[in-house]
């Protein structure tokens, strides 16, 4: 895959290309990152890329001719591409799926005021990250091409991707580390028992208990199952289940070694 971002600011994307699993992706040929100065495409002899808005109003905008040269110096047959702008779907997961299929993207990013009304002819798409004022489009950018990265084969581990936040449409279950006991509070002793098929249900009920607990409105994007809707029972009652009590009593030698 070959992700293109256009940008005024290439040197804002030095650490984000350097570093950890998206420095071992191009490492390895899973992804190609070019950062394209946009300023190099100017025909201004000063350079200028932006100029005060016609009609008056604050602020510079960003010119035509600099994006539209850039873009077609380095746009492809199959290329998509995507500019930043508060006028966009608000980014998600399922985004990142989807944009992870496409073998060429690009990612305008806009500085200043804004940017040419005239260039969103040239896109494939407009996309937002939130409901916020930045800068600029290079964070977002550079959060748009770290979700589509990690979603390529051989990126991260297949396990890893399964079992993360959104990835099932609920938030992802609590985490531990040893040691057992921190600051009074221990690891839940299911965790220990070795019974894998409980594990995966206790973790699937502690998803469900963090999104309703921190995104509710995720659980009207996901088709929950029979049990599902049985643990869902068992937190509203705040009861430990008899599977549960089964699992931790038949695992018992195993907590007692913790």
């Amino acid at each position: 895959m070959r992700i293109t971002i256009l940008t005024l600011f290439p040197e804002m994307f030095e650490g984000f290309k350097n570093s950890s699993i998206i420095k071992r992706a191009i490492g390895n040929n899973i992804v190609e990152v070019n950062v394209v100065n946009i300023r190099d495409f100017t025909l201004d002899k000063y350079k200028r890329v932006d100029t005060p808005p016609i009609g008056g109003g604050a602020g510079l905008i960003m010119k035509c001719q600099p994006i539209y040269d850039a873009l077609m110096n380095v746009k492809k047959d199959n290329s998509h591409v995507i500019m930043m702008s508060p006028k966009g779907k608000t980014y998600s997961q399922k985004d990142a799926i989807r944009l992870s299929k496409f073998e060429d993207v690009i990612l305008i990013c806009g500085h200043y005021e804004g940017v040419d009304y005239r260039i969103e002819k040239y896109v494939d798409e407009l996309i937002s990250i939130g409901d916020y004022i930045l800068t600029g489009g290079e964070i977002p950018s550079m959060a748009i091409s770290d979700s589509i990265i990690r979603l390529l084969d051989g990126a991260i581990s297949e396990e890893s991707l399964s079992e993360e936040s959104f990835t099932n449409d609920l938030l992802e279950y609590p985490q531990y580390t040893e040691p057992r006991e921190f600051d009074g509070k221990k690891v839940p002793n299911i965790l220990y028992t070795g019974n894998h098929t409980a594990i995966d249900k206790y973790r699937r009920k502690k998803a469900l208990e963090e999104t309703i607990k921190y995104r509710k409105d995720l659980l009207n994007e996901v088709t929950l199952s029979k049990q599902d809707l049985k643990l869902l029972k068992e937190l509203e009652n705040n009861e430990t289940p008899k599977w549960e009590n089964d699992a931790i009593e038949k695992g018992h030698k195993f907590i007692h070694k913790k």
